[in-house]
């Protein structure tokens, strides 16, 4: 996938996320772009039909957060790394968000912040009502200090991007397939399950790929 412009900032520490990152390979990407511009997909859920087998993206659920024709922007909802936010963030927060884990947004800028806020009222929300996407070191410090039980906050290390053009070829190639955003899906308590839950929702075909092995060499 292609990097979008995006105002994401570097602050996770390197020898953190970079090996994470390291070995995210992307195999289809597909630098052309689409000459035909397809409805903004920004808010929907986007996920791994199956076809992504040995990429990064294999099984992955990604949240849109903004589709433009200056590109396209996700945050992967369902890949957690194996360390906490409080191990590779170098910041003040209270330990309750040290103690969550990071979630890997994507392969671009494996060092870039990001988060996604969840308030029972979110004026500058920017994604779904009272969900709202930042960068900014100082405001997710800020959210941090005022933090109440009616919040939640998901804190990600990298994302997925595409140039102009590119999302709308690829789902016009059927690589994705869509599913309406929210916000319980976004917070969903078991993300390692969210990929399968949705396409068990879609059809009996795709409950049989949700319930399949890994690798498909395995039957």
């Amino acid at each position: 996938m292609a990097v979008s412009n995006t105002s994401a900032k570097t602050f996770f520490m390197p020898h953190i996320v970079n090996g994470i990152a390291s070995g995210a390979s992307v195999t289809h990407i597909w630098q052309g772009a689409a000459s035909v511009t397809m409805k903004s997909l920004k808010a929907q859920l986007i996920l791994d039909q199956g076809n992504l087998q040995g990429s990064f993206f294999h099984r992955t659920v990604i949240l849109i957060c903004q589709h433009d024709a200056e590109g396209a922007f996700g945050l992967v909802l369902n890949r957690a790394a194996p360390n906490k936010v409080g191990d590779a963030l170098v910041a003040n927060l209270p330990d309750g968000i040290k103690e969550q884990p990071l979630y890997l947004g994507g392969p671009v800028q494996p060092q870039a912040l990001s988060y996604l806020h969840k308030g029972a009222f979110v004026p500058d929300a920017n994604v779904l009502p009272n969900l709202s996407m930042g960068h900014s070191l100082d405001t997710l410090l800020d959210l941090a200090d005022s933090f109440s039980p009616d919040q939640q906050i998901k804190i990600f290390a990298g994302y997925a991007g595409w140039s102009p053009g590119q999302l709308d070829d690829e789902m016009k190639r059927d690589t994705w397939m869509t599913h309406p955003g929210s916000l319980e899906l976004v917070f969903d308590p078991h993300p390692e399950k969210l990929w399968q839950s949705i396409l068990r929702q879609k059809g009996f075909k795709y409950k049989l790929i949700a319930e399949g092995p890994e690798d498909p060499s395995w039957n």
